[in-house]
């Protein structure tokens, strides 16, 4: 019964329970996906159904993740069978559960507002964006945002983080950027602000059918 309960994998090397890096971004992309599809509907056509059942199965996943047991949460064993192929990267369990923690708070308060009392406000809408950019800094740079608060209200040293990025001191060569490396970041974005100036006018312009004969669009 306790292992059917308990938070995290025991496993050979670790003095703490740790869980799969690569199930958990990938997870994270999944619901990234869904949550932002279920945005445009919303942009678009004006239609929540979508994203009512979104944050349904958002919620109801954290909730099996943090008093359940995150081997059985949907998401995760989604996130297992895409990337199962991939060597693991363990993580310290601790900080996640604080983590999905943060996420059943605010997936809660958009059940109630979107779900029972069937409304939307600024409210909705601030959590959502904040849940986007929480899951996109998960899956995209390995990032997890609500891990960062952990040490906040838990003393105990956060172990076992992404890259290890809780115990690196000192970047190697090839994480270092150069002077040159930002010059070029820089004249890039200059770049595209120009670019958005001058080219406006001819990207504005729709696109025609390669197939149909130019006079055929023109006569439109």
């Amino acid at each position: 019964m306790n292992k059917l309960m308990q938070f995290g994998e025991i496993v050979d090397g670790y003095d703490i329970p740790v869980l799969n890096e690569r199930e958990i971004r990938a997870s994270a992309g999944i619901l990234f996906l869904a949550t932002y599809t279920s945005l445009m509907f919303i942009l678009f056509a004006g239609n929540f159904v979508l994203v009512k059942y979104v944050i349904s199965c958002f919620l109801l996943d954290l909730l099996i993740r943090v008093f359940i047991n995150p081997k059985f949460s949907p998401v995760l064993i989604l996130g297992r069978l895409m990337v199962r192929n991939q060597v693991p990267e363990y993580v310290g369990a601790p900080q996640k559960r604080f983590a999905w923690s943060i996420g059943i708070v605010l997936s809660a308060i958009m059940f109630y507002f979107l779900v029972i009392v069937n409304a939307y406000s600024p409210i909705t809408g601030i959590i959502c964006l904040i849940c986007l950019i929480f899951l996109f800094f998960e899956a995209a740079f390995g990032i997890c945002l609500g891990c960062l608060f952990y040490p906040l209200f838990y003393k105990n040293k956060v172990q076992h983080c992404p890259g290890e990025v809780c115990d690196i001191k000192s970047r190697q060569d090839i994480q270092k950027v150069s002077l040159v490396q930002v010059i070029m970041l820089l004249l890039f974005i200059v770049s595209v602000f120009f670019a958005t100036r001058l080219l406006q006018e001819q990207f504005s312009k729709r696109p025609h059918d390669l197939f149909k004969s130019s006079t055929t669009v023109k006569s439109r």
